[in-house]
């Protein structure tokens, strides 16, 4: 009985999509066999033609194809395999190697709703991997499909970066939203369990900026000394993308400052509730001091005690409990009030 390798979601090579970009032509689709000629015979220098090749390392045989065709640099190979996965873009041989971070098509503000593309980028080929279907460079490639105006290898990860920065701030957007929701809650008194929640949304967020942030010093050293092959508008429109990210950034900050603010809110709220209950059990208690005190002196077994043969001793002994009870009851009042 036989059965059928599985490819998840890709050729038997690993490769999801592959394109090939060429100047003042309409972007084609290729596959695996195709890249391997594309890549045996590069254009000249001087072109504007390459390739984008897109591959899920779910599938085992997507490492070794790249291996064994793609010419990628070691640097790349250390990017997938090693523990930090921190968004970064930095220079290897004349080679840009990317480690961007992105969310899942159904991000539901799961701290595992997070992975990682790994891209290297030369002046013809373009190599992405990815383990998991991200939305970042699923919207570049309906981009592409829909005939997007991409001049060069690096306006390819530009354009991914501002994809990315797209999808950041409808993250922020629904983050915003949720939070206004919970702060309704909390103006109207039902709290329920939005403090975990806040706690849960804020987690995420630190967790968001702490890998979507690139690296300002391997990216300062980029912009500082690019490859020969970057264009000088390439090199603009990447310092402006990375701008434009640092303000998400920003703003992503300045949303964790305000669940920090409505957390600190909720705990004065659940303080405040708990003096009050505090507050009415000490007076409740105090005023059954009195009746407990005489209760127990006056159910003593014993010889001698006041008012046993008086006819109007019950009376007596109430008056005596209900005016101690007045009277601790109005000490309490007042040195609550004057606190």
């Amino acid at each position: 009985m036989s059965t059928s390798a599985v490819t998840y979601g890709s050729d038997p090579t690993g490769l999801i999509w592959g394109y090939v970009f060429k100047q003042d032509q309409k972007t084609a689709m290729i596959g695996s066999e195709q890249a391997i000629d594309w890549l045996r015979a590069p254009p000249p220098a001087g072109s504007n033609k390459f390739i984008w090749l897109h591959f899920n390392l779910s599938n085992t045989a997507s490492e070794k194809w790249i291996t064994e065709h793609a010419g990628v640099v070691d640097e790349f190979y250390e990017a997938l395999h090693e523990g930090s996965r921190s968004t970064r873009i930095e220079l290897a041989e004349n080679t840009l190697i990317a480690v961007i971070n992105d969310v899942l098509h159904d991000f539901s503000f799961e701290p595992s709703d997070i992975s990682t593309v790994w891209i290297s980028v030369s002046q013809h080929v373009v190599i992405s991997a990815r383990r998991t279907p991200l939305k970042s460079i699923d919207r570049l490639r309906r981009a592409v499909d829909g005939g997007a105006a991409i001049r060069s290898s690096v306006e390819l990860l530009i354009h991914l970066l501002r994809d990315q920065a797209d999808v950041l701030v409808s993250i922020v957007r629904d983050a915003v939203a949720k939070v206004d929701d919970i702060e309704d809650h909390l103006l109207a008194g039902r709290l329920n369990h939005r403090r975990a929640k806040l706690g849960a949304l804020r987690r995420v967020l630190v967790r968001l900026q702490r890998l979507l942030a690139p690296e300002p010093a391997a990216l300062f050293r980029l912009l500082q000394r690019p490859p020969h092959w970057v264009a000088e508008t390439d090199s603009q429109e990447l310092r402006q993308s990375t701008e434009e990210f640092s303000v998400v950034l920003s703003d992503m900050v300045s949303l964790q400052e305000r669940i920090k603010l409505l957390q600190e809110e909720i705990a004065a709220s659940v303080n405040e509730g708990n003096n009050r209950s505090l507050f009415v059990l000490t007076i409740v208690t105090v005023l059954a001091l009195p009746i407990n005190i005489i209760a127990g002196l006056l159910g003593m077994n014993v010889g001698g005690i006041p008012l046993a043969g008086h006819p109007g001793g019950f009376w007596i002994v109430v008056g005596v409990i209900v005016t101690l009870t007045v009277i601790f009851g109005w000490i309490a009042m007042r040195t609550q009030r004057d606190r």
